[in-house]
């Protein structure tokens, strides 16, 4: 409750210095926003983000579609109850060995990633 309390006296403060600033501080604050943001180097990186945000949704829900069709099709497939049940186990082990593959391809493509920001953001300074 005494947080709560805290984020409200913070939102009123907030708000009533803001409405003080007025609208021509809040134009000064937009206008370096917007410099800051079409600078080259910040752009770079967004580039790089969004990059890297494209790569990993085109791994990993590939590799979940895969493992369902895997297991769904090792259910459907002729044989005992039995039988299509425990290819549908082995399917989803060997489907949840290759998110788990994947996944760590993802991790391994972050641990890059930041290592390459951080070797730009040194050699940049």
């Amino acid at each position: 409750m005494r947080g709560k309390a805290a984020l409200v006296v913070g939102l009123v403060a907030g708000y009533v210095l803001g409405a003080r600033a007025g609208r021509d501080r809040y134009e000064q604050i937009k206008t370096q926003a917007a410099k800051v943001w079409d600078q080259p180097v910040v752009q770079g990186q967004v580039e790089k983000v969004k990059a890297f945000g494209v790569s990993a949704l085109k791994s990993v829900p590939g590799v979940v579609w895969k493992g369902a069709k895997s297991v769904t099709g090792a259910a459907s497939g002729s044989g005992t109850v039995q039988e299509r049940a425990e290819r549908a186990g082995r399917a989803a082990k060997q489907s949840a060995h290759e998110v788990a593959d994947a996944k760590q391809a993802e991790k391994s493509a972050t641990t890059r990633a930041r290592a390459a920001k951080s070797g730009s953001t040194s050699s940049g300074s």
